[in-house]
C-alpha cells in the first residue's frame, strides 16, 4: 500500500532535503566549473552585483523615496487619485494613487514602489490585498525607460512601443492575479485598511502650519531616509537570488574555460528552455533558440538581458517582433526573481513570496504573448 506523499515527507528526519538540494546543487557546479572556480565566481559575482547593482538600487531607493515624499506631502498623491482613479481601479483594481508608483518605477526601477509603500500617507489609500500586489505592480513597470531608450538607441522605432502597450497588458494581469492569490489565501484582507486614514489627514494639518522651505526639507530627508531603509532591506535577496540565477544563466568566458570571474555558469535555464523552443516559437515568435536567452536573463536582471541584444544583433538573430517582445518581457519581469523576495520581505508578506512569482511569471509570458501578436498585427497593417 502507497503512503500518500505528506506522509513520506513527515517521515525524512528534518534538514535532510535541504541539505540534499543545496549539496546536490552545489555538487553539480563544481562538477561543471571546478571547486575553486565555482567559488571564486560566486564571489566575485556577488561583489560586484553589491557594488554595481546593489549601490545603484540604493541611490534609487534614496531619490524616488526623497520626490516621492515631496509629491505626497505637497498633494500631487491626492490630484492623481481624482484624475486616475476612473483608469486605475477598472484595470488594476488600485486607487488612483498607484499610477505614482508606476511613474516612479517606469523612471527608475522596481523597488522605487517600496520606497512610496513605507509611506503611511501612500499606504492610507490601499486595502490590504491591493497593498500587496504593489510588488508586482511596480515591478511591471520597473525600468520601463531605461528598456525603450535602449531599444530605440539600437534603430528600433515603434517596436518598442508595442512592447510598451504588452507590458501594461501582462501588469494587469499580474497584478489582479496577485489580487485572487492574496484574498483566497486571506479572504480578511479584502476589507482591511493597511494604516489609519484619520492619522494621515492629522499630520497634514500639522505640517501645513510650516513654513514651504522646511516642508519640502522635511519631506526630502525623510523620504531620503525612507529611502536608505528600503535599500537595506534588498540586499540579502538581490546578492544570494540574482547570484544564484547568474550561476544558471550565463556560461563559461569568451575562452570557453571557466576562470572564477564575475556573472560565469553551466548554462543550465538557456539548455532547458531549448528543449521546449518550439513553445517559444509559437507564442512569442522567435525565429532562433538562441533568443530565449534573453527572457531567462530577464528573470534575474534586465540590465544583464539588454546587454544580450548588440551580439545578437550582429549574430543576425535580431528582428522587430523580437525587439517588441523584449521590451515587454524585459520591462514586465525585470529581473523580478532578484527583488521580489526582497520588496515583499521589506513589505512584512514574505510568506506570499511564491504567490507573487508565479502571478509575475504568468503576467510576463501574457506580455510577451501580445507583444507577438500585437506587432503581427502591425506588420500586416503597416509594413509593406
Amino acid at each position: 500500500m502507497k503512503l500518500p506523499f505528506k506522509k513520506i515527507y513527515s517521515k525524512i528526519p528534518s534538514g535532510i532535503i535541504c541539505l540534499v538540494v543545496v549539496f546536490g546543487l552545489f555538487i553539480y557546479l563544481a562538477s561543471r566549473m571546478g571547486t575553486p572556480n565555482m567559488l571564486n565566481t560566486i564571489m566575485n559575482t556577488a561583489h560586484d552585483l553589491l557594488l554595481n547593482t546593489v549601490f545603484y538600487l540604493m541611490a534609487i531607493c534614496v531619490i524616488t523615496g526623497a520626490l516621492g515624499r515631496v509629491l505626497v506631502d505637497f498633494g500631487v498623491v491626492t490630484l492623481l487619485e481624482k484624475l486616475l482613479r476612473p483608469l486605475m481601479k477598472p484595470l488594476f483594481n488600485l486607487p488612483g494613487v498607484a499610477s505614482l508608483g508606476a511613474v516612479m518605477t517606469f523612471l527608475s526601477d522596481n523597488p522605487a514602489i517600496i520606497s512610496l509603500a513605507q509611506d503611511k500617507k501612500f499606504s492610507a489609500y490601499f486595502k490590504k490585498y491591493q497593498f500587496i500586489s504593489l510588488t508586482n505592480f511596480g515591478t511591471a513597470f520597473g525600468m520601463g525607460l531605461l528598456v525603450v531608450v535602449f531599444m530605440v538607441g539600437q534603430g528600433f522605432y515603434s517596436e518598442p512601443f508595442i512592447g510598451l502597450i504588452g507590458a501594461v497588458c501582462g501588469c494587469i494581469v499580474s497584478t489582479r492575479l496577485m489580487q485572487h492569490f492574496v484574498i483566497k489565501e486571506y479572504p480578511n484582507y479584502k476589507d482591511e485598511d493597511v494604516c489609519v486614514t484619520v492619522k494621515v489627514e492629522d499630520e497634514d494639518k500639522s505640517m501645513e502650519d510650516k513654513p514651504i522651505f522646511q516642508r519640502v526639507l522635511d519631506a526630502l530627508l525623510d523620504g531620503g531616509r525612507t529611502g536608505v531603509d528600503v535599500g537595506l532591506a534588498i540586499i540579502p535577496g538581490v546578492l544570494i537570488i540574482s547570484t544564484l540565477v547568474m550561476l544558471l544563466t550565463f556560461g563559461p568566458s569568451a575562452s570557453g574555460a571557466y576562470t572564477g570571474a564575475a556573472y560565469e555558469g553551466v548554462e543550465l535555464l538557456p539548455w532547458l528552455a531549448g528543449k521546449i523552443n518550439f513553445v517559444f516559437e509559437w507564442l512569442f515568435g522567435f525565429e532562433d533558440p538562441h533568443l530565449v536567452a534573453f527572457p531567462i536573463t530577464a528573470l534575474g536582471a534586465v540590465g544583464a538581458a539588454l546587454g544580450l541584444i548588440p551580439n545578437f544583433m550582429t549574430a543576425g538573430w535580431i528582428d522587430g517582433n523580437a525587439i517588441a517582445v523584449f521590451t515587454a518581457i524585459g520591462m514586465c519581469w525585470s529581473g523580478y526573481l532578484s527583488t521580489h523576495t526582497a520588496m515583499l520581505d521589506t513589505l512584512g508578506y514574505r510568506k506570499l513570496t511564491s504567490k507573487a512569482i508565479i502571478a509575475h511569471t504568468i503576467g510576463g509570458l501574457v506580455a510577451a504573448f501580445i507583444a507577438h501578436w500585437l506587432y503581427v498585427l502591425y506588420s500586416l497593417i503597416f509594413v509593406i
